[in-house]
């Protein structure tokens, strides 16, 4: 197998090369290890190194396939988990999750973990701990967050899959930053467990970022399904997600949202690239008309912030008993520090409030998916904004979540109502940025959004475009370091 073969394959592609006997799974994890050796000292996607044994003999759908996995959540035995902090320099995982042993049942070969802001709690990856990851298309510019360390390494063609998770955008954010496909599933339709029921009250979801749709579609079939005593059930796939590619999905209702809200907007680049999609929509034989969906979206950014920092609160405190560490807060960094505090004085009342703001937003959005198959938005409210931006200490707690939230203001909605949303890497800015579309379906709807994505795929292919790397070969300014 010749690196040129390796470029030109998605995950499906390596893993057919694999049952062929074109290639063996040793020489696609060697290739996948050359690539991080060569890129990860600049990039800094990579946080953690797996000893693994390649089989000579995988089996699967995946079969030899190399995979990077995020360094948050998905516990893989024998090996460090340490969600992006200090505090957690010395976890290291007794026993693989289910989702774990899915991924090893599809036949992957696990290289490392992925680098991610601490607890995974930003739309950049810039943590103290591991440090910054940087964006293949432009180094000063973050990869996004949290699974910014995955969709980096994928875009600049280290693996064609990086597992990866989404609570308010962390799937879809770093995608549309790196010019990669990201899909956030329903609720529960990939498992969390058995240590961990749901993340942040559902709103988490694991899955992945990848270069292709079908490999996204092959990926959620291999993963998803119940698992023993899920608090949560969603619809079953009306057929494998793999056939979902090749079927038309029909003409669509498509609901085109331009207008950020609660004093967010959307950047020029990110409306025209909304636009553009809304027109191969319309080229496609879609109907796509403007329109709003009302959501109480004041009530859903107190929510999330009331739901994730009593979880980050309760997940450090819980941590810090059984270690004994008195002062937890003073391995944290100053943000993730504010959030713990936050975290401990919320009230029962104030987080059942918080939890009845995501039943609401459930009954919008299927109020919304009664007018409309789809909901069309930017991804993100900017292109992949400068390092420093998202993660600014100085600016304090309050600023700090603004500028996360008004990131990606129409991401959350998504997991709040449990609905599943991608982000597609449909424009470039004249400049060569990637920008995400992003397109939602209604809840248990995955098949309905691959065959949308697949059709997208075919009308205007992004598998070539990657980014120029040879700006690894200049030294990044010491201002971003």
């Amino acid at each position: 197998m010749q690196s040129a073969d390796y470029d030109r394959c998605d995950a499906t592609a390596l893993a057919e090369l694999v049952a062929s006997g074109a290639a063996s799974a040793a020489e696609l994890a060697a290739e996948a290890n050359a690539r991080i050796d060569a890129l990860n000292p600049a990039m800094n996607f990579l946080v953690h190194r797996f000893e693994c044994d390649v089989p000579a003999s995988p089996t699967g759908p995946f079969a030899g396939v190399p995979l990077l996995i995020k360094d948050t959540a998905m516990a893989v035995a024998g090996e460090k988990l340490t969600s992006g902090s200090q505090f957690h320099a010395d976890v290291i995982s007794g026993s693989d999750g289910t989702l774990a042993k899915r991924y090893r049942e599809a036949g992957f070969v696990f290289l490392g973990r992925t680098n991610v802001p601490e607890l995974a709690l930003s739309f950049t990856t810039e943590g103290d701990f591991h440090g910054i990851a940087r964006n293949p298309w432009d180094p000063e510019r973050t990869p996004g967050g949290s699974t910014g360390g995955g969709a980096a390494a994928v875009a600049a063609g280290v693996v064609p899959i990086a597992q990866g998770s989404d609570g308010a955008g962390s799937i879809r954010v770093p995608a549309a930053h790196c010019g990669v496909f990201g899909l956030k599933p329903s609720r529960i339709r990939n498992p969390s467990g058995p240590a961990m029921g749901v993340g942040n009250a559902g709103m988490g979801t694991p899955h992945a970022v990848t270069r292709s749709v079908r490999d996204c579609a092959r990926l959620l079939d291999a993963t998803s399904g119940p698992d023993i005593g899920d608090a949560y059930a969603v619809p079953p796939p009306a057929r494998p997600y793999a056939d979902e590619i090749e079927r038309e999905p029909g003409q669509l209702r498509i609901g085109l949202v331009l207008e950020a809200p609660d004093g967010a907007e959307y950047d020029d680049d990110c409306r025209v690239a909304a636009t553009a999609a809304a027109r191969l929509c319309e080229d496609l034989g879609h109907a796509v008309e403007l329109i709003e969906p009302e959501l109480d979206h004041s009530g859903l950014k107190w929510a999330w912030r009331t739901i994730a920092a009593t979880s980050a609160a309760r997940g450090i405190d819980k941590a810090a008993a059984a270690r004994g560490i008195d002062d937890p807060l003073s391995q944290l960094e100053p943000v993730t520090a504010e959030w713990i505090r936050l975290g401990r004085s919320v009230s029962g009342i104030d987080y059942l409030g918080a939890v009845q703001v995501l039943e609401a937003s459930s009954r919008t959005m299927g109020r919304f998916f009664e007018r409309c198959d789809i909901f069309l938005s930017p991804t993100t409210a900017q292109v992949a904004p400068r390092l420093g931006f998202l993660r600014d200490d100085s600016v304090g707690f309050e600023q700090s979540y603004n500028r996360f939230w008004n990131h990606a203001p129409h991401a959350p909605a998504f997991n709040a109502s449990g609905c599943p949303a991608m982000s597609v890497p449909l424009h470039w800015t004249e400049g060569g940025l990637p920008v995400g579309v992003q397109f939602g379906a209604a809840f248990g709807n995955e098949g309905l959004l691959v065959s949308l994505a697949a059709q997208l795929e075919r009308a205007k292919p992004w598998f070539h475009r990657r980014p120029d790397l040879k700006w690894m070969a200049t030294p990044v300014a010491e201002a971003t370091s």
